[in-house]
């Protein structure tokens, strides 16, 4: 038989495979936080939008957050700023604010939508700051030094934590039969506005909307393990446990609190996921491999589509 006779024999299995998938989760919320290499690809950025509006047309209800570090760090950089960051976040001084504000709620947000929609979807941008969405907390950081016999505290100024969420503006939305988009920018009580990690802010809307999956893309295979082989499934009592050996650290740690959070908080699975791959999202969610690692409760496994 010629790859041309067996193209078409291949595109069939692999529908079919997605089919239970598809049914299953049909009318469910998923929370994809979008960053990484798929972000800056346009390869990557095109089959990101696809996927998304593929996985609305057959019945689910995506809700994309956003980054966009390397974008701040490129406008910074342009106006001669210098960034600055202490235990990986960014120090937001006003001007800095300013800018992130502008590059995420404004130039990154657009360009996704924009995105998405020149494939057909309905996508809607949002800030975290419209209607109160996303109320915020000013966060402080703890650094241990060895000089020290406290730890020091260290200001870190607009960045904030999540304080709470209202999903109802995302619920019209998906009623609405519209895909959100959501730059990660809180606002607190008094109207300042702060600048909060993604994966938080991803991870606590999963949370709200009692979503089916969050769905975290990065620059990696997933999570390894000691010998540095992918984990493709693991339970939350499993990252727990890696966590304390040390085998997850670094950058890594803040994506996985958050992944356990959500899951821990009901979300069903977490999924930390090659965003190098074309196509990751559908791949994770549709097949039974998947390209990545998928967290779950003891009642949940990859491949389960009952």
């Amino acid at each position: 038989m010629t790859d041309t006779n067996k193209k078409p024999s291949y595109i069939a299995e692999v529908l079919t495979e997605a089919l239970p998938y598809i049914k299953r989760f049909r009318g469910k919320s998923i929370v994809i936080k979008y960053g990484g290499n798929a972000m800056s690809d346009e390869i990557l950025k095109a089959g990101f939008a696809r996927d998304v509006v593929l996985m609305k047309l057959v019945g689910m209800n995506p809700v994309v957050v956003h980054g966009g570090g390397p974008q701040i760090d490129a406008t910074l950089e342009k106006l001669g700023k210098k960034s600055k960051f202490v235990e990986g976040m960014r120090i937001t001084d006003s001007e800095t604010m300013d800018i992130v504000e502008m590059v995420l709620g404004d130039l990154v947000n657009k360009e996704i939508v924009s995105l998405i929609n020149h494939f057909g979807g309905h996508a809607v941008g949002l800030s975290g700051k419209d209607d109160g969405l996303i109320r915020a907390k000013k966060m402080m950081v703890k650094k241990n030094s060895p000089e020290m016999n406290v730890p020091e505290i260290i200001d870190l100024g607009h960045v904030g934590d999540v304080h709470s969420i209202d999903k109802s503006v995302i619920d019209m939305l998906i009623q609405g039969d519209s895909i959100p988009v959501v730059a990660p920018i809180g606002v607190d009580e008094s109207g300042q506005s702060y600048n909060i990690n993604a994966d938080l802010v991803a991870g606590k809307i999963a949370e709200v909307l009692s979503a089916e999956k969050l769905i975290m893309l990065t620059n990696t295979e997933g999570l390894l393990d000691k010998n540095g082989k992918v984990l493709t499934g693991v339970s939350v009592e499993e990252v727990d446990n890696l966590i304390k050996k040390g085998t997850i650290h670094g950058g890594m740690l803040p994506k996985i609190r958050s992944a356990l959070d959500a899951v821990h908080a009901g979300v069903q699975t977490s999924h930390i996921i090659d965003g190098r791959v074309k196509h990751a999202v559908l791949l994770e969610i549709l097949t039974d491999e998947g390209v990545g690692t998928l967290i779950h409760s003891h009642k949940a496994h990859r491949g389960d589509t009952s």
